[in-house]
């Protein structure tokens, strides 16, 4: 019986072209003082295409951590820490303009009636996936947030995903994980989740197809989906 649904962030309940691509261009601008050849060395670092504008598709900011990504740009920033240069990606990151990959408040809505925990487990920071839930205005619909600093590993590693089961008192048979990279699909198939795949990251079908049960073209395509298996959907239990 599916009772929970856990979401990625970036790419499946955001749209990541529209979310990030313009900011990353500001941000790397910001990082390297206007200097347009520094510019460049960050932007390849990152795979960003400077020219058309968006990151490409074998880019590791897709589904890395922030710390990875301040890893791969240090180098170039040699009067920056690693630890000093990851706040600074995380206060940068907080001017975005979120771009939802569908109308979010009246899906979580929806899959909440269904009595169906909800979660997010994302690559990015906790407090900053907070944040934007937040202001996306659906935080209060989420039942648990994790990021890659909460302790539990970072994705394609399942950690995350085994403990909002944990968190749950849930099997991991009874929890869909939807996500956009193979990042995503590739941890819930190691915890032992079914997996759905969005087109609303930069991976296409051929890429998401392998790991993915099925593939929609972004989440609002969820509950007609659910309508469709007539699943016998279970009450929520209460929270450990």
């Amino acid at each position: 019986m599916l009772r929970a649904i856990v979401f990625d962030k970036d790419g499946t309940l955001f749209d990541f072209h529209e979310t990030w691509s313009g900011w990353a261009a500001t941000a790397l601008d910001t990082l390297a003082k206007g200097d347009r050849a520094l510019v460049a060395q960050l932007s390849d670092a990152i795979g960003y295409d400077l020219v058309l504008g968006h990151f490409r598709s074998d880019s590791p900011a897709i589904a890395g951590t922030s710390a990875e990504i301040a890893v791969l740009l240090a180098p170039y920033l040699p009067d920056w820490e690693e630890e000093a240069l990851l706040l600074e990606l995380n206060l940068l990151a907080e001017t975005v303009t979120l771009a939802e990959a569908t109308p979010l408040k009246p899906l979580m809505a929806e899959l909440g009636a269904r009595n169906l925990y909800l979660g997010v487990a994302t690559n990015d920071s906790e407090e900053g996936a907070r944040r934007q839930l937040a202001d996306a205005g659906i935080a209060e619909d989420v039942d648990l947030v994790l990021g890659y600093d909460s302790g539990f590993g970072a994705k394609p590693d399942p950690g995350m995903l085994l403990a909002f089961c944990d968190h749950f008192t849930l099997s991991p048979d009874e929890v869909l994980m939807v996500g956009d990279s193979t990042h995503d699909l590739r941890a819930g198939r190691a915890a032992g989740m079914q997996t759905v795949g969005v087109l609303t990251g930069v991976a296409e079908t051929p890429e998401l197809a392998p790991h993915a049960d099925l593939i929609l073209q972004d989440v609002g395509h969820l509950p007609a989906w659910l309508d469709t298996q007539r699943l016998p959907l279970r009450r929520r239990r209460a929270s450990a």
